[in-house]
């Protein structure tokens, strides 16, 4: 039986950890019991760290890796503003972003310069692109 503090949480109720860490050291897999903020992430480009400022969504949290990409996002998943920044993590000047509005409509350019009306063709792409 697993204690009750290693139990998953909802994203909205993980307490954020802080602490600085490096790319190498980012989880596979999303963490179901915390937060990592884009501020903790020692290596993080200036791109993703205001990638909420224009939605008004400034706090930018880990969420997992995709192949090759780590994925951010900035805002709620739920029905409101966000933006996922996908960034590669060879090579930190790749980075690709997708827009969420609270319709849930979206747009967003992978990494083959496709542009992305839906959220899962988007993530499939990374998947898709080492």
């Amino acid at each position: 039986m697993t204690s009750r503090s290693d139990r998953p949480l909802p994203a909205t109720k993980r307490p954020v950890d802080d602490t600085p860490i490096h790319t190498v050291d980012l989880p596979p897999l999303p963490t179901a019991t915390y937060n990592i903020p884009a501020t903790a992430w020692v290596e993080a480009p200036v791109e993703l760290l205001e990638a909420g400022a224009d939605i008004g969504q400034p706090e930018i949290m880990y969420k997992r890796r995709i192949g090759s990409w780590l994925l951010w996002r900035a805002g709620p998943a739920s029905k409101a503003h966000s933006r996922y920044v996908a960034i590669h993590a060879d090579d930190l000047t790749r980075v690709h972003t997708f827009r969420l509005f609270p319709d849930r409509t979206g747009s967003g350019v992978g990494p083959s310069g496709t542009e992305h009306e839906r959220f899962r063709p988007w993530k499939e792409e990374l998947h898709e692109t080492p």
